[in-house]
């Protein structure tokens, strides 16, 4: 039997996980520091941002961002 922690999506390596998590929330730390939104936390990264987000949501998002592998573009 596997152990699996609730907040690990299934697809992602959990210590790789985990670590995204901290840089997301130190990224997210600070743009709340300088008295930014979520949605600008969000934009830092490249992602779109809808009316209200949280920024717990905004926090997974971007971790899910930071572990998504980039495909070589085609010629």
């Amino acid at each position: 039997m596997t152990f699996q922690v609730p907040s690990v999506p299934n697809h992602l390596n959990p210590i790789q996980w985990h670590q995204a998590l901290a840089v997301s929330r130190q990224a997210c730390a600070r743009v709340f520091r300088e008295g930014g939104t979520a949605i600008e936390a969000l934009a830092s990264f490249g992602l779109p941002g809808a009316d209200s987000v949280s920024w717990d949501k905004a926090v997974d998002m971007i971790a899910e961002k930071l572990c998504t592998h980039r495909l070589p573009k085609a010629a």
